[in-house]
């Protein structure tokens, strides 16, 4: 039965500032060797190590020579911890950190008993080999000690097989079948004059030697690109197809082995599934945090064989350009539609309020207390272009039929009547001059009165001008005219053609117009061109 003696995570994590991580697991048959390797980068007196006991501890503390640590058969070496001898009593969690503990690493060392048949499961490393051919074992070299540790020295390793009493041979100039078998390498070394030892159990698989098929990378491609946001964690798969348990598929970062340790910036894992006649393999190359140094390296998917030549696959890391975010798309793509809605509305504002007026119905508006919604007024045009009596009639039959405004007509002679002109434009909303050749149009003075008359009376202008290529003279030279152009709303008779209900003329005058304080008596579509013939 195996003792637990763990030490509780949370009393690990005491110090301020280091981050919990997942601890790599080893595992140790009692008795033997085993060496927990910290890859924190410090120099040897800035380092420390936490044992199971809780006991702090480096290079250069005084513990490091007491009897308690020669008791627990610990030595700390550069960034080593060697367990000579391991026991229950090194069963537990460890850690390494700096001074600061600002960076900190975790090991859970697992110790089994001697006859433990779960150490066995874990504890092997499987070989393949061909009849016919030359094979030679490998032994592992996992959680040993390095060659730079002062004081241990190596005795070499030893090879037996399971079920056989003598000394096995590593190397086999031609395998045979019956060759196959459990495989224990014996790494043995002294210290002070004791001897320790490590083994690893290497299980021989000795196939017929048939044509393999051939092995290869299927993605990713060579000098593939890979777009990358930096700080982003990311994970590129290497896939392979393997004919042969033998063959391998790693990571290397430039010349150097990138591991499998999960508590480095950069690592891998392995993932394996059998197929009918073939291995499908996936080396995961494991990005935590993407730094620029990561794009200034080379990284290099690479499958091993025994059988072929070794394949390279080389990938390039590059800084993803920055996407333009969705807001601002969004605020782009509102911004345009805004301006095109408004654009719309602009060029087709005549239509859209005549639209609302005929078909909707809007012709509701806030009373303001006049009576009539426009008074027609003429004035004298010296252009020769004016409306005649018939055209008068066809403009006010159409305001009051078809469009059903209210209007205050004046009589021919309202020249001579200031008081009845003054009268109309108070109870109008809209003052409506139009240009003729009678004689009885008022004169300036009246013009002036009829502008200060507007202001104070709270009426609109709308003045109608005829077409002409070129001004006269006569009204290049009318002041008050010209005033009364500015101060108003413009529209221009066009003769004949701005007859048609449909025409610009009329949509204009309209659009200048308040909407009428009632509906229409008849409907826009009739009243036609031909009640004008009738009119005239």
């Amino acid at each position: 039965m195996v003792k637990v003696h763990l030490t509780p995570l949370f009393l690990l994590t005491i110090l301020s500032g280091v981050e919990l991580l997942r601890p790599k697991v080893l595992y140790v048959r009692e008795g033997e060797m085993v060496v927990l390797h910290c890859h924190l980068e410090a120099d040897d007196s800035g380092l420390f190590w936490t044992i199971p006991s809780g006991q702090r501890m480096n290079q250069t503390s005084d513990t490091s020579t007491s009897a308690d640590q020669n008791q627990m058969s610990v030595l700390i070496h550069g960034q080593s911890l060697v367990v000579l001898q391991a026991s229950m009593s090194h069963h537990g969690n460890y850690s390494c950190s700096l001074g600061n503990a600002s960076s900190q690493i975790w090991f859970r060392l697992t110790v089994y008993t001697a006859q433990s048949s779960e150490y066995k499961e874990k504890n092997q490393y499987p070989a393949t080999c061909f009849t016919q051919e030359p094979c030679t074992l490998y032994c592992p070299a996992a959680n040993i000690p390095c060659t730079n540790i002062s004081g241990i020295s190596s005795r070499g390793i030893t090879w037996s097989k399971e079920g056989e009493t003598s000394l096995s041979q590593s190397h086999f100039p031609s395998v045979q079948q019956n060759d196959s078998g459990v495989y224990t390498c014996n790494r043995s070394y002294t210290y002070k004059g004791q001897t320790y030892y490590k083994t690893f159990a290497v299980v021989l698989n000795v196939q017929t030697n048939e044509q393999l098929g051939e092995s290869m990378i299927l993605s990713p491609k060579q000098n593939q690109e890979f777009q990358v946001d930096l700080g982003s964690t990311v994970v590129i798969d290497c896939k392979a197809v393997v004919t042969s348990e033998a063959d391998e598929v790693f990571w290397l970062s430039g010349t150097s082995f990138v591991e499998k340790d999960e508590s480095l910036p950069v690592f891998y894992n392995y993932s394996w599934e059998q197929g009918a006649k073939d291995i499908e393999t996936t080396a995961s190359l494991i990005f935590k945090k993407v730094s620029e140094d990561d794009l200034l390296r080379n990284y290099t998917c690479k499958l091993q064989s025994d059988h072929q030549s070794s394949t390279f696959v080389t990938i390039v890391l590059t800084p993803k350009a920055r996407d333009i975010s969705v807001s601002v798309i969004i605020c782009i793509v509102g911004i345009i539609v805004v301006v095109l809605v408004a654009s719309a509305v602009f060029k087709f504002r005549i239509d859209l309020a005549l639209f609302l007026r005929d078909s909707l119905g809007c012709y509701g508006t806030p009373p303001d207390g006049k009576k009539y919604d426009a008074c027609l007024m003429f004035y004298k045009s010296s252009s020769g272009v004016e409306l005649g009596k018939a055209d008068r009639k066809w403009l006010e039959g159409v305001l009051e039929e078809r469009f059903g405004y209210s209007l205050c007509l004046l009589s021919e002679n309202f020249s001579e009547d200031n008081e009845s002109v003054s009268e109309c434009i108070e109870l109008s909303r809209t003052l409506i001059l139009f240009p003729s050749s009678s004689d009885s149009h008022p004169g300036s003075d009246l013009l002036i009165k009829i502008r200060a008359a507007l202001a104070e009376k709270n009426t609109c202008l709308i003045l109608i001008k005829p077409e002409t290529k070129r001004a006269s003279s006569t009204e290049s030279t009318s002041e008050v005219l010209q005033h009364l152009s500015r101060a108003g709303n413009c529209v221009v008779w066009k003769g004949r053609s701005s007859m048609e209900p449909k025409s610009s003329f009329w949509k204009l005058l309209r659009f200048h117009l308040s909407a009428p304080q009632h509906p229409p008596r008849l409907l826009p579509e009739e009243l036609t061109l031909t009640d004008h013939c009738q009119h005239a």
